[in-house]
């Protein structure tokens, strides 16, 4: 790790020290808000839509986002634009448009509970689960990359860094709960971008400008395929290893939907808006920047592929996963360097702390207060909560361990969706728009997805089955759970009993509550930039014309 250790000065130090004290000052003022279970978990509902849609967004600027689509970006070329614009935006669109009526007209305080409403407990019970067991393991990528940053700014090891990082977030968010990650994810959103734009700017300088790019890239080993997205997915010979349709499908139709729209880490963050419309324009609002994202994130791992000679050696300082920091490294001046540390670890502790506070909101409601301990006094539930921040920070220190065994943790966030995202999504999508599909449908088809995504990653690692890449598994995987979700609701349905219309109201499409209906659906405001299908549709727009120059 010697080849990643940064030459820091007192300037980029105090910098960063800055940062950690505004953010721990967050949590200590965020504190005094704090005045039942409902605030700590859902900031008390009040929050306004510019700032639930920062945060929205914010909440995914974490590892997956900067080290691992940068990783993306070095190893696959502009095909990583795929996770944008076919898998980010139309699912975020629809999350606002479609789904978060139900959500937050259910007054649901969780994706779980949801699913307890509309099915039955043992499919709760197995989504509170698994979606808590996921939360703690993506936490641990993102505490990993955080890590990796402190290890080469400080030397520290690894295991130091971690315990570290951890720290930092266990406070804010004991402290002052889902209020204080959503203000500190304001914040972090423009250090994020304070810190990643340097970056892409001297890059772009170091290699000539745009064109300058492109013609580095066509003479590297990834060639003129890794400046295009679609013109070479007939078949599986592009840098991806994946043709149109298991990108349009599987990462555009199930891993997207299935991350966006059931994942609660994310749409925790609309649920704690102050209003119907501001709940359903918090992810429209997060969509636009996610357009942009690319210029941080995809154009500097191009520039390191044609920079940095050896890289994506699986040991050593020259994997695909450190593509930023050794740009840093090579690029950026003192002072400048301490930006853009600060937007690393910002943008770290931010995924974390979204992964954090999802799973201590669904320990608590959902695991806790479901089944082991009913009917005690909120302050009970309020304690059980800050100490399931700190269990799950401590689990996501180990689990930190087994993202730092991946070349690229890029590949083992999308495993982890084809295999906890991808068959929820299923069953989330039937049960909504199909009022029949019963209770034990719901069970069974969320069981059978996930183990029928278990068992191609199993076959795709002891190689009885191989793939391209192991994000074309990811793919097929995720297309595989949705396939046999849905085809086992089918087969279940008709064999179990249905649950009765009035059981049903407001959680499916035909029997609207008194916030779901059609009129809330199509309708909305009238003034068009507070419109969800019109901000929706214009943001849909822009993603297709964005492919334009890349196709």
């Amino acid at each position: 790790m010697s080849g990643l250790r940064l030459d820091v000065d007192f300037v980029d130090y105090l910098i960063l020290a800055i940062y950690f004290v505004t953010v721990l000052g967050v949590g200590f003022a965020a504190r005094r808000a704090i005045r039942n279970s409902a605030d700590f978990f859902l900031s008390g509902r009040s929050m306004p839509a510019w700032v639930t849609g920062l945060a929205f967004i914010s909440a995914n600027l974490g590892a997956l986002e900067i080290i691992g689509m940068a990783a993306n970006g070095a190893q696959y070329g502009m095909m990583t634009l795929h996770y944008y614009w076919v898998g980010a935006v139309p699912a975020m669109v629809f999350l606002g448009i479609v789904m978060m009526p139900f959500y937050y007209g259910s007054k649901v305080r969780s994706v779980p509970e949801f699913l307890r409403l509309r099915f039955n407990r043992p499919t709760h019970l197995f989504n509170a689960l698994s979606f808590a067991v996921a939360q703690v393991l993506i936490a641990g990528v993102n505490l990993y990359a955080l890590a990796l940053i402190l290890q080469a700014l400080l030397g520290w090891p690894l295991w130091l860094s971690i315990v570290i990082g951890a720290a930092i977030v266990l406070v804010y968010i004991t402290l002052g709960g889902l209020s204080s990650a959503i203000y500190n994810e304001v914040l972090q959103f423009f250090v994020i971008l304070a810190g990643l734009l340097p970056i892409t700017i001297i890059g772009l300088v170091k290699v000539g400008g745009w064109n300058g790019l492109v013609d580095q890239v066509q003479n590297s080993k990834l060639g003129d395929a890794a400046l295009h997205t679609f013109s070479n997915t007939a078949s599986t010979d592009n840098p991806l290893g994946a043709s149109w349709i298991g990108i349009i499908f599987g990462l555009g139709f199930v891993l997207s939907f299935g991350y966006w729209t059931t994942n609660f880490a994310e749409v925790q963050r609309a649920l704690s808006a102050k209003d119907m419309n501001a709940a359903r324009r918090t992810p429209i609002i997060g969509a636009f920047p996610k357009l942009l994202i690319p210029v941080v994130t995809v154009i500097p791992g191009l520039i390191a592929l044609v920079t940095v000679q050896g890289l994506g050696a699986d040991q050593g300082a020259l994997k695909y996963d450190y593509a930023i920091p050794l740009l840093m490294r090579d690029l950026l001046p003192n002072g400048v360097l301490g930006v853009a540390v600060t937007g690393l670890v910002a943008s770290f502790m931010a995924g974390m702390a979204a992964n954090v506070s999802g799973f201590n909101t669904v320990f608590t409601y959902d695991i806790w207060q479901s089944y082991v301990r009913k009917d005690r006094p909120d302050g009970y539930y309020l304690r059980v909560g800050r100490i399931a921040t700190v269990v799950g920070v401590l689990i996501g220190i180990g689990t930190a361990f087994i993202a730092a065994d991946f070349n690229n943790i890029m590949n083992y966030i999308q495993a982890l969706f084809s295999l906890f995202n991808a068959p929820l999504f299923a069953t989330f999508i039937v049960g909504m728009f199909w009022k029949r599909m019963s209770a034990w449908a719901g069970f069974w088809s969320l069981l059978l997805g996930f183990l029928a995504s278990l068992t191609l990653y199993v076959l795709h690692l002891s190689e009885v089955l191989k793939f391209n890449s192991d994000l074309e598994e990811s793919f097929w995987g995720a297309g595989a759970a949705f396939v046999v979700a849905v085809i086992v609701a089918g087969i279940v349905t008709p064999f179990t009993p249905g649950k009765p219309d009035n059981e049903l109201r407001g959680l499916v499409y035909g029997l609207a509550g008194p916030s779901t209906g059609a009129d809330v659906v199509i309708t909305g405001e009238k003034v068009w930039w507070r419109n969800p299908v019109v901000l929706g549709t214009v943001a849909l727009i822009l993603a297709a014309l964005l492919y334009v120059p890349f196709w």
